[in-house]
């Protein structure tokens, strides 16, 4: 009976296991973001801190990047990101970056309009909620919300 129980629970520690390491940050990322952009820069140091290799490009048009990542009109911000199947726009938090990873939700990705203080790479303490959607096709849909 306790060989049972030891094997169950081997088991059940595999198992956990499994579903931890599929819901790791990829390994690499791509960034779209102007040369001269410091936040963008700040929010690669962060991707770096997290283990993940980014490939920067500065020289993509970055309205026809969004229009093929289908990031609605109006909800952009200064860099796109292409990571494991889905992009990212702007300065989302790692909380949230790391729930579409542990979701897999079916969408293209998910994104914070604009470039709230207190974000990955952007200076300051967070002073409101940031408000992340989830988008596919120019149409967006709430995500998730992270309090101050």
């Amino acid at each position: 009976m306790k060989r049972t129980s030891l094997s169950l629970w081997v088991s059940g520690m595999l198992l956990l296991g499994t579903s931890a390491a599929q819901a790791a940050l990829p390994d690499e990322a791509t960034i779209y973001k102007n040369p001269q952009c410091g936040c963008c820069d700040g929010y690669v140091r962060h991707l770096e801190e997290q283990g993940v290799n980014v490939t920067s490009v500065h020289d993509a048009e970055l309205g026809k990047i969004k229009q093929q990542a289908g990031i609605p009109h109006g909800l952009g911000s200064c860099h796109t990101i292409a990571m494991g199947g889905y992009w990212i726009e702007g300065h989302v938090p790692m909380e949230a970056v790391k729930a579409l990873f542990e979701e897999r939700p079916e969408v293209d990705g998910i994104g914070l309009a604009g470039m709230p203080t207190g974000t990955p790479g952007m200076p300051g303490e967070q002073s409101a909620p940031y408000d992340i959607y989830s988008f596919s096709d120019q149409e967006h849909a709430p995500f998730m919300t992270l309090e101050p």
